[in-house]
């Protein structure tokens, strides 16, 4: 289903009975509620039969909301924040409600791993090398912060939609106004040296991971760089996976940087991050290592549920795909 096609297209639906049926009836586990969502392909179908859902960028705003007029002219900010927020607010809703299986990944375990403060202390307390990170609106701390540490780099905190606002280098604090740092918090890291970056992709437990070679601070602008496998070491996989499992996240695309001297440094995790781009450059079938992770985690439920003597044939396993339709 596309999250962002919620809005004109009927098919949402959740109704909930006053009070809970004596018998126990209703879709939702005895819940005496019913739900139906509609898919891509407009097919109406029903959360509490699935046993998986992969749920990637699920709070995309509506596309009907892209340049909407009424008779009046441009429909109100306020007239598109309530499509957007009570489309989302509808769908998250009623899959919380009636949906029953396996999150890829829970909605709640996603929003936390998001924020990349958090993160990061948490990689940190798994036992990842992480940078000396300093988060402030004082530009007389980001100058101590410089002398002390050396090279330093600055991000934004969250960030905003449109056009990424990449990492930039901050060689001299004291040339920028002192307002311009107290508008908003901001992220100032020491720099990590080297010209090899890693992004992997964690499935479950397996684990795929791609090496990226450029001078650049951030790589995504020029992908024309050299790009190619890189085979993950158990120590690292390892490590990996107990961040994401305290992070309570199946899966996440992780960015590190490799020190000159071979040392993974933790950059942050996007608990649904985009991969497919490293397919063709790679050679690595990513779509196909993660369909079976889907089906597998599925299937694994689906058994996990059922007993074994009236146990389902492996096809019957459903896993389901909300998210916003683009990588």
């Amino acid at each position: 289903m596309e999250c962002d096609s919620v809005s004109g297209r009927p098919g949402l639906s959740w109704e909930l009975a006053g009070v809970l049926p004596e018998d126990g009836s209703g879709s939702g586990s005895g819940s005496g509620s019913s739900a139906t969502v509609l898919t891509s392909e407009g097919r109406t179908v029903a959360p509490a039969e699935a046993e998986l859902l992969w749920w990637r960028r699920a709070r995309a705003d509506q596309l009907t909301m892209s340049g909407v007029t009424s008779g009046d002219g441009e429909v109100g900010a306020q007239q598109v924040t309530l499509v957007n927020n009570d489309c989302r607010g509808a769908l998250a809703g009623i899959l919380a409600a009636s949906f029953h299986g396996e999150w890829i990944s829970p909605p709640e375990a996603t929003d936390r791993a998001g924020d990349k403060v958090y993160q990061l202390w948490v990689a940190q307390q798994s036992g990842f090398r992480v940078p000396r990170t300093l988060i402030t609106q004082s530009r007389d701390e980001v100058v101590d912060f410089t002398r002390e540490v050396g090279r330093v780099i600055v991000k934004p905190v969250v960030g905003a939609p449109g056009p990424s606002l990449l990492t930039q280098w901050i060689d001299d604090p004291l040339s920028l106004p002192a307002e311009s740092f107290a508008v908003c918090p901001a992220t100032y890291q020491e720099y990590v040296p080297g010209r090899h970056h890693i992004r992997l992709n964690c499935f479950g437990d397996r684990m795929f991971a791609a090496l990226i070679e450029t001078e650049e601070l951030d790589w995504r602008p020029d992908l024309r760089v050299p790009i190619r496998r890189w085979p993950v070491p158990e120590d690292l996989a390892r490590l990996v996976r107990r961040t994401l499992d305290r992070l309570e996240l199946p899966m996440g695309v992780i960015d590190l940087k490799l020190t000159p001297e071979g040392e993974p440094v933790w950059l942050e995790v996007n608990p649904q991050g985009q991969f497919l781009f490293l397919e063709p450059i790679t050679g690595e079938p990513l779509t196909e290592h993660f369909a079976d992770y889907l089906v597998d985690t599925a299937t694994k439920t689906a058994g996990a549920a059922t007993p074994v003597a009236d146990a389902p044939p492996t096809a019957a396993a459903t896993p389901v795909a909300a998210g916003g339709g683009r990588y």
